[in-house]
């Protein structure tokens, strides 16, 4: 079910939420979390039904504050609002706040009143963030702040961004996305021989700053140098390969072919895993699991990152 609020104010869909409570049940109970949603104009329906997917694990209220792009042609102020439940809300509840002109310059009063009492809160920008995202309005009022460098006109620059402005709390998809290949890797080097790493490679996409965030990590998990290269083309979308260097010779995790890695180990057959980009719902639902802060994540993108000495990037890429 969506009811239609346009212009609105907090005070009426908060009205309009008992009213919907008392008709049809009582929606919110139950209720984990609130997820606030910042997102442009238009491009807020993506991450909406990653939301819904993920409330079927984390019920939650999820509020989507969608303002115009920087630069818009200015409107006359005034919120529209949907609310939405049922099955146009997974298992959660979906305020929908559509705000223009200068009724966007106050976003934290905006979802203030519709807040979950005693619930925490997680802020996520799927598209451009906030400079410093725990300094942003939104960012204040949040236990955890979700980015998405990938996202970003310039991945690797919003890397080096998140490093020097990286407060407890702050994550990024570009993060979640290694989940699979760290678990990958840390299986492999659990095994015999137990013999010390002595090189690492990483190659990837010039845009995937995952690619970088992986050997940031490898570097500081394993005291080594790590060369990484990333490069361009319709074949290099996201991790291309891992390769580790020991005694025995090199174990090799290859993405050659999008959702299929081939893992390589000296004296063992090829095997071919399957090793997917993680979509929105599952990186969201991650980082949902856990309110409190990610201190590995904080320690790889504050020690691990500056210790990178730089990519090596062919010509016509960028780094």
């Amino acid at each position: 079910m969506i009811v239609d609020l346009p212009d609105t104010t907090t005070s009426k869909i908060s009205k309009a939420l008992v009213r919907i409570r008392e008709e049809g049940g009582a929606v919110a109970l139950g209720r984990v979390l609130t997820l606030i949603i910042a997102a442009e104009l238009g491009h807020e329906e993506e991450a909406i039904e990653a939301a819904n997917d993920a409330s079927r694990e984390h019920p939650m209220r999820v509020i989507v504050l969608s303002t115009q792009p920087d630069g818009a042609a200015a409107c006359d102020p005034r919120v529209d609002a949907e609310i939405r439940v049922g099955g146009d809300a997974g298992a959660s509840e979906v305020i929908v706040l559509r705000a223009y002109g200068d009724a966007a310059s106050d976003p934290e009063s905006l979802v203030t009143g519709l807040l979950l009492p005693d619930a925490p809160v997680v802020a996520w920008w799927p598209g451009e963030a906030p400079e410093v995202p725990a300094e942003s309005p939104l960012g204040r009022i949040a236990y955890r702040r979700i980015t998405d460098a990938s996202a970003q006109d310039d991945p690797q620059a919003a890397l080096t961004r998140i490093c020097s402005t990286y407060r407890p709390g702050d994550t990024d998809f570009a993060w979640t996305r290694l989940t699979l290949w760290r678990a990958q890797l840390a299986a492999v080097l659990d095994q015999p021989p137990y013999e010390s790493i002595t090189a690492v490679s990483v190659t990837g996409a010039a845009d995937s700053p995952s690619t970088t965030l992986l050997a940031a990590w490898l570097q500081l998990q394993l005291q080594v140098p790590v060369d990484y290269e990333l490069t361009s083309g319709e074949n290099s979308n996201g991790i291309r390969g891992v390769h580790l260097t020991r005694a025995s010779g090199v174990i090799s995790l290859e993405r050659e072919v999008p959702g299929i890695a081939t893992l390589t180990q000296p004296g063992q057959p090829v095997q071919d895993l399957t090793l997917k980009r993680r979509s929105l719902r599952d990186c969201l639902s991650d980082e949902l699991r856990r309110l409190d802060p990610d201190e590995l994540y904080g320690e790889v993108i504050t020690r691990g990152l500056p210790q990178l000495t730089g990519a090596t990037t062919p010509t016509g890429g960028h780094s």
